[in-house]
């Protein structure tokens, strides 16, 4: 492979943080700005040196050992439905692709995402092509799928008593459209 030839990557792929997080899911999102890793124990010392746990204690990927960052950012981070959230930002190295790269990720909880890391444009720009007909994980999409449809018999059961058990308990209102 020549310098100028890049990797192919599908809409999901297999991450490995060094020495901390090995085979991890990670959706590859065109549309998606920055990265973003899902992490816990966020905290600042009285040195100002971040630290914090990649992943939670539920996730498979969980080690529970500490990074510490004296080099990070914050960032404001829009979601497509126009909700801001300030988070920490910093560089952690990975191997996407089966090449070894730095990259800026926003540190935040994807504890309810499909996939514990997202890979977005600013990383994969100049690197990577992504073929969205390609996917390493088509299992992990199933599970979803067999959720959604359990979640749809319910819905159409009864869709107050759905509206209360699931959309109600997340804080959400519904608005009419005016």
């Amino acid at each position: 492979m020549t310098m100028k030839e890049k990797i192919t990557l599908g809409r999901n792929e297999q991450v490995d943080f060094a020495r901390f997080a090995h085979k991890v899911p990670a959706k590859i999102d065109t549309g998606a700005d920055t990265s973003s890793v899902w992490v816990s124990n966020i905290r600042v010392d009285k040195n100002g040196v971040l630290r914090f746990t990649l992943f939670g204690e539920g996730s498979p990927y969980y080690t529970g050992k500490t990074i510490k960052r004296e080099h990070y950012k914050i960032g404001v981070v829009r979601s497509a439905s126009g909700h801001e959230q300030v988070r920490y930002r910093t560089q952690l190295s990975l191997r996407l692709g089966g090449k070894r790269i730095r990259a800026m990720f926003n540190l935040s909880d994807r504890s309810k995402n499909k996939f514990p890391v997202l890979i977005g444009r600013r990383t994969l720009s100049g690197k990577f092509i992504v073929d969205v007909s390609q996917a390493k994980y088509t299992d992990t999409e199933k599970v979803f799928e067999a959720e959604s449809r359990e979640l749809n018999a319910e819905l159409e059961k009864d869709p107050y008593l759905f509206y209360k058990n699931h959309y109600k308990k997340t804080g959400l209102s519904i608005r009419k459209k005016t």
